[in-house]
């Protein structure tokens, strides 16, 4: 059977990284058909080390680092300077996420690699920026989603809450590889490469922009209203008989009236003063949530379901972890980790090059031999 061509087939990947936001980049770019090359120290990518929950193998490295290869050296060292220098003349794109001035240092900072090969694109991902007086900060996910003020506008009145994934390195990344994306199709069209950058701190304010107005222009910043949207009502999340929780959202006139009629067995509610528009609503959300919730109360998880579907309400179950993995909608591709097979959520993406299968993310050095032999690098072995 003839090998699937992908978008990105031929396209070489060479990615100096750890953690999560850069890996999660490439491996989307490896998703592509990329040749990603891994290039890690001596005690690897730190995040091997994060968990052992994958069959023995960190969940957050084998998710972000499929189908890649590893190569360990020291870019320090003349001969791994030269190895790298070698295999960058003959890449399309550097990634890294170092700490700012560290690859340059050693001179492999992006406009120097730039200088000596033209064409390649250089993808900087630092946490606050490359210069300027925050860049030199320390950037963890959730340290940037406090310093955001994405922390600040989440969780319950009574306090601030994570947002349970990591979502600043999530969008770090997809910045970067949408970055990457369009600078070879910027290259394709001069011919020349360049340099992109983007930080945590970037992704999670462009996600803050409507709170940010709000605040600077407007009459102050969404409160943290847990399971309530802080400007539409009814929207949020009501607790039935059996110890169940559904959110539902209203988003028109005609939606709350059906489900005045329908849930609530009781139209008049949807033309009293205090609930006959949104914004009224809102102003009594407290007391709107008392009458809503009254009913919920009375019913079973599958009664209100059937009442709201009934009704054309939108719904969403509060569901643990779980209850998600058995999700009808749940999309899942094998992996080989370790001596077995797991089930890992499929790409967020639908595409004809789709392989059903996601490829295994690689052991540190497994491809020491094979990359050194390929780029003309004497083996350790040879040189001892």
């Amino acid at each position: 059977m003839n090998k699937q061509i992908k978008p990105l087939d031929g396209v070489v990947v060479v990615a100096i990284e750890q953690a999560v936001a850069a890996p999660f980049s490439t491996c989307r770019l490896a998703d592509m058909g990329a040749r990603v090359i891994k290039v890690e120290r001596s005690e690897g990518d730190f995040a091997r080390g994060y968990d052992d929950a994958a069959n023995g193998e960190a969940s957050y490295f084998v998710w972000a680092n499929r189908g890649k290869e590893s190569l360990v050296l020291d870019f320090k060292q003349p001969a791994d300077a030269a190895l790298l220098d070698r295999i960058l003349s003959e890449a399309d794109v550097f990634v890294q996420n170092l700490a700012p001035g560290a690859l340059a240092r050693a001179g492999f900072g992006s406009e120097a690699l730039r200088a000596r090969h033209p064409r390649l694109i250089t993808c900087d991902i630092s946490g606050y920026g490359t210069d300027g007086p925050a860049s030199g900060l320390k950037a963890y996910d959730l340290l940037v989603q406090c310093e955001s003020g994405l922390a600040g506008i989440s969780g319950a009145p009574e306090a601030c809450g994570r947002i349970g994934v990591s979502i600043c390195d999530i969008g770090a990344g997809m910045n970067a590889t949408i970055a990457i994306l369009s600078a070879l199709a910027y290259r394709d069209k001069t011919g020349l490469g360049s340099g992109v950058a983007v930080s945590l701190f970037d992704a999670a304010a462009d996600w803050m922009t409507v709170p940010y107005v709000h605040e600077v222009y407007g009459k102050g910043a969404p409160k943290r209203m847990g399971l309530r949207h802080p400007s539409i009502a009814p929207y949020g999340a009501y607790a039935t008989r059996d110890g169940g929780n559904i959110v539902i959202s209203i988003q028109n006139e005609r939606e709350w009236q059906r489900f005045c009629e329908v849930f609530l067995k009781d139209e008049a509610v949807s033309s009293e003063p205090r609930f006959s528009s949104n914004n009224e609503r809102v102003h009594h959300m407290q007391e709107l949530d008392a009458l809503i919730g009254e009913t919920f109360s009375q019913l079973t998880s599958k009664d209100a379901l059937a009442r709201l579907i009934e009704a054309g309400t939108a719904y969403g179950q509060v569901r643990s972890v779980r209850e998600m993995s058995e999700h009808p909608a749940l999309r899942t591709w094998p992996m080989r980790v370790g001596d077995r097979d797991l089930n890992m959520i499929a790409p967020p993406v639908s595409a004809p090059w789709d392989e059903k299968r996601f490829r295994a993310a690689p052991a540190l050095g497994q491809h020491n031999e094979q990359l050194r032999a390929e780029f003309g690098a004497p083996t350790p072995e040879t040189t001892a």
